[in-house]
């Protein structure tokens, strides 16, 4: 009896060994399964964005072909030819027309007064104003121009130039 509890006991060592190389074989056939659904996956999302691409492309193309017929239907519009374009500013300048002679001189820079002034705000004078309801004017005065004093209604301060477009004035220079 001893001798088959023995050869039971190996026959289930052969059992048990068996079905863990069953199961690690299966584990790396499951494994691989995965890994090519993967890359099916990825080369699945690489083709629906090739596909909207070229979907993109196609109605691109589409409506640049509309437009030219409308151009060319509508407007009369046609495409520049090779004999449009220009070497460089001189024969840009040819294609103009000459000054008349009654012409005024072109403005090269404007430049405005750029000296900052304290209280600039657009309510400025609604503040400045007394219980009565008269306004008070207030004569504040810069650091760099000691006679000038500040707008006293809205109509002066919006005729004056904003900060920004006289420096793009002088940027211009």
């Amino acid at each position: 009896m001893a001798q088959t509890s023995r050869i039971r006991q190996i026959g289930w060592l052969l059992v048990m060994g068996f079905s863990v190389a069953i199961f690690l074989a299966l584990t790396f056939r499951v494994n691989a399964v995965k890994s090519e659904v993967r890359l099916l996956e990825r080369q699945i999302i690489a083709a629906e964005k090739s596909k909207l691409m070229l979907e993109t492309e196609f109605q691109t193309r589409a409506s640049q072909a509309q437009l030219a017929a409308w151009n060319q239907v509508e407007f009369g519009y046609d495409a520049p030819r090779a004999d449009q374009y220009v070497e460089h500013e001189r024969q840009l300048a040819a294609l103009g027309t000459p000054r008349g002679m009654d012409a005024p001189e072109m403005i090269r820079v404007a430049k405005a007064d750029t000296a900052p002034l304290e209280d600039d705000s657009l309510f400025g004078d609604w503040l400045d104003s007394d219980d009565a309801g008269e306004t008070v004017t207030v004569a504040a005065v810069s650091a760099e121009e000691p006679t000038r004093q500040l707008a006293s209604s809205l109509a002066q301060r919006l005729a004056r130039p904003a900060a920004s477009s006289v420096a793009l004035a002088e940027a211009a220079r």
